[in-house]
Formats: C-alpha cells, sequence, structure tokens
C-alpha cells in the first residue's frame, strides 16, 4: 500500500494531523506512507517516525503545481487522503493520480474525489482534529479522543542543544521558573495588544522572583517581540529588569525544545500554543474570533490547560476576513487581569 497525505497552509492545521498520521499508521503498518505540506509547517513532521517520506510543495504557480502533481503521479499512490480542501490541495490531490481519493464535499471541487465525505460551510462548536478526522472514518479509523489521540511533534536533539546553549548565554538561573510568551499571530484578527502582554508578564515577573520570561514571536513579527520586551522592562523595578530574556529568533524546532524547558506557555490561538500543546507544558491560550472548543490544545485532559476569552458575542466566531463591529472587541475584552489569574492557577496545578 503506497498512500499520500495533504494538508496544506498553516502550522496548526499541520499539528492537528499528527493524531491522524499515527493513526494511519497504526490501521496500515506496512504501508508507504507520504506527507505532503508547505514550507512554512514541515519542521512539525519533520522528525515524524509514521511517515516515510515528507514532500514540500514549493511556492504555488499553475507551472509549479503541475510539475509536483507529475512527481506524485509517478509514485504510483494506491490511496491519496487530501486533509485540507482547499482549490490547491485538491487538484494536487487528484493529479497524483491516486485510484482512490478521499476528500471533502467541497463544491466545485468535490469530483476530484472518489470517496466524498460531508463538511457543513457553517462554523461548527467541533474541534479541527475532529473534523479532519472525518476523512479517516471513510477507511474504518475509529474516532479521536484527546487522551488516546494527542498532537505531537518530537524534539531535534540538535535544536534541545543550541537552545540549551542561549538560554545559559542568557543568564537563565538552574532554578528558575521559565515562562514563554507568544506575542504574534498569522493575521490581526488573532493579535492581542503588545501593552497588555507586557503588563501580564511584569505583573507575572513581580509576583515571583524565580520566574524569568521569554518573549517570542514569528518572523515577520520580531519588533512586535522587541516592544514587549521593552515595555515588560519599563513597567519593572531596574533590579528585575533582566528577568525578560532575550534569546533570539527561534526556529519551530528550536521553539519546540525551548518548551520542554519552560514551566507555563502564554499566547494566542496560533501556531506555537498548538506545538506547545505537544509538550506536556502548562498552557493559558488566549481566543479572540476562534472558540476553544475548536482549536483549544488537542492532548490529555490531565495536562493543565486554561482558556481566556472575551466572553459571549454575536460575532464570534467569525471568519476572520472582516472585523463586523470594526473595533476588534473579542480581542480587547480578555482582560490582562484574567490572563495573569489564568497564568497563576496554571503554575499551581503544575506544582501539584
Amino acid at each position: 500500500m503506497n498512500i499520500l497525505l495533504v494538508r496544506l497552509r498553516e502550522i496548526g492545521d499541520v499539528v492537528f494531523t499528527t493524531p491522524a498520521l499515527r493513526a494511519v499508521r497504526q490501521r496500515f503498518p506496512d504501508a508507504r506512507i507520504a506527507y505532503l505540506v508547505e514550507p512554512l509547517a514541515a519542521p512539525v513532521v519533520a522528525s515524524s517516525r509514521h511517515i516515510d517520506e515528507l514532500i514540500v510543495a514549493p511556492r504555488a504557480s499553475l507551472a509549479s503545481d503541475i510539475r509536483l502533481g507529475l512527481r506524485l503521479r509517478a509514485q504510483r499512490y494506491d490511496l491519496a487522503v487530501d486533509f485540507h480542501g482547499g482549490p490547491r490541495a485538491s487538484l494536487l490531490t487528484w493529479l497524483s493520480g491516486a485510484p482512490r481519493r478521499i476528500g471533502y464535499a467541497v463544491r466545485g471541487r468535490a469530483w476530484m474525489y472518489t470517496t466524498r465525505v460531508p463538511r457543513p460551510r457553517a462554523l461548527r462548536p467541533r474541534h479541527a482534529v475532529e473534523n479532519q478526522w472525518d476523512l479517516l472514518t471513510a477507511i474504518d479509523v475509529p474516532a479521536p479522543s484527546p487522551a488516546a489521540d494527542p498532537v505531537e511533534m518530537p524534539v531535534d536533539p540538535q535544536a534541545a542543544a543550541a537552545v540549551a546553549v542561549r538560554l545559559r548565554a542568557a543568564g537563565l538561573p538552574a532554578t528558575a521558573r521559565l515562562i514563554v510568551v507568544h506575542v504574534s499571530a498569522g493575521n490581526p484578527f488573532r493579535r492581542w495588544s503588545q501593552d497588555s502582554f507586557a503588563e501580564v508578564t511584569a505583573a507575572l515577573i513581580s509576583r515571583h522572583d524565580d520566574v524569568r520570561v521569554v518573549v517570542v514571536s514569528g518572523p515577520s513579527e520580531r519588533d512586535a517581540a522587541a516592544r514587549v520586551i521593552q515595555h515588560t522592562r519599563e513597567r519593572l523595578p531596574a533590579a528585575t529588569r533582566e528577568s525578560v530574556l532575550s534569546i533570539g529568533e527561534c526556529s519551530l524546532a528550536e521553539l519546540r525544545a525551548l518548551l520542554d524547558r519552560a514551566a507555563l506557555f502564554i499566547g494566542g490561538d496560533s501556531g506555537p500554543l498548538h506545538i506547545a500543546a505537544t509538550s506536556a507544558i502548562p498552557i493559558v491560550g488566549l481566543y479572540g474570533p476562534t472558540l476553544p472548543v475548536r482549536s483549544a490544545p488537542w492532548r490529555s485532559p490531565m495536562l493543565t490547560t486554561e482558556s481566556v476569552e472575551g466572553g459571549p458575542l454575536e460575532c464570534r466566531p467569525c471568519d476572520q476576513r472582516v472585523c463586523a463591529p470594526g473595533d476588534f472587541r473579542c480581542l480587547t475584552r480578555i482582560a490582562p487581569d484574567a490572563v495573569v489569574a489564568a497564568a497563576e492557577r496554571s503554575m499551581v496545578a503544575a506544582v501539584r
């Protein structure tokens, strides 16, 4: 059996497929499994033991997609599963030529699949892992649970060694509790304010002598991380300003390794939060336009996870294309005090 799995787009989307990778491997233990992803999310599954080949789709263009499709067709896949359902993913799944192609019954593209799974167009209060898993019912894979089928991302030993060196260089005491704060997101609908992050970070440092904070961000948001560090230090007395550590930009592999050294992760509903879910670290997630029921960390309920929201709104959840009220109130209603309280509860629960 030669199997192709497809999931394009963002980091969190690919993290959410990692339980499915494990399930497909268990269902077909002797199969050869290839996974097609885009460059940004490739590190999530680069070390996965459940796949035999990682295929990274180059930048999208019709010519490159046709070339990639011909490459896929030459592999003579028996089965292809498209976890995405977008135009590009549908096309590449169809171009693979696999005699059995499983995908969503999406208008205008369903004909590209031989097995079509219904997907309601409305946003459902159902987790993304379960939504994607619907495709696996067509190959007799039983329903998942967070406890039995958590997300995963192996730690890269080289990344772990590099992180250890950087933390030592930043002066992290051996007895310190390290908090990782992620301050950016892929779109403005999920970006909590920098001042709010700084307020939370300063409060936690002020309350705990042994706390140190590392502020991280995506490559396009380096300035945001620098401003949060600056604004945090401005809120602190001189003696504790260096409790906000600067270790430079982290790759995804380094972020995953950093999380294993930390006592808490705080961040919005974006890729790094879901990478944090692949560890045992306590998590405080911030949810503006999205709902925890759809995208909370998918992992054992025995692990500490707190979700902080701005409260019920008629416009929430939204499709994150236009802010109907125009003021991003789903984010501005998330109070820093509520995030601090959630962080305190998480740290207490982690040491019980």
